[in-house]
């Protein structure tokens, strides 16, 4: 068996190619997908009744009940359209102390 310098050297280059493109690809697709989901996490879990909710589809709402994994949304002005649905399907949370904010920094740039 010949074992010679160059191919110990092309097997070390292989190896630390293949390092280089699994912590590439970590940094570039796996770590901010874990980010992302530590947020929509973060964001489900203080999830508070009253708190004005879209959902994936689109519709806006406000919360009225949390359980663990429901919730149960008022659509609208009409007091009558409460829907339960899953937690899953909320896009984005607005706090009320949130909408008094935006509201005001509004009125300040109409000014």
């Amino acid at each position: 068996m010949n074992f010679t310098v160059a191919t110990a050297s092309s097997g070390i280059s292989l190896v630390v190619w293949l390092v280089v493109m699994i912590a590439i690809m970590y940094f570039l697709m796996i770590r901010p997908q874990r980010n992302e989901q530590k947020k929509i996490t973060a964001m489900l879990n203080d999830l508070a009744v009253g708190d004005s909710i879209i959902t994936t589809s689109g519709f806006y709402g406000v919360v009225l009940d949390v359980t663990d994994e429901d919730v149960i949304v008022e659509f609208g002005n009409n007091k009558n359209c409460r829907i339960p649905m899953r937690k899953s399907a909320i896009a984005e949370v607005e706090k009320p102390e949130q909408a008094i904010i935006a509201e005001t920094k509004k009125e300040e740039k109409k000014k």
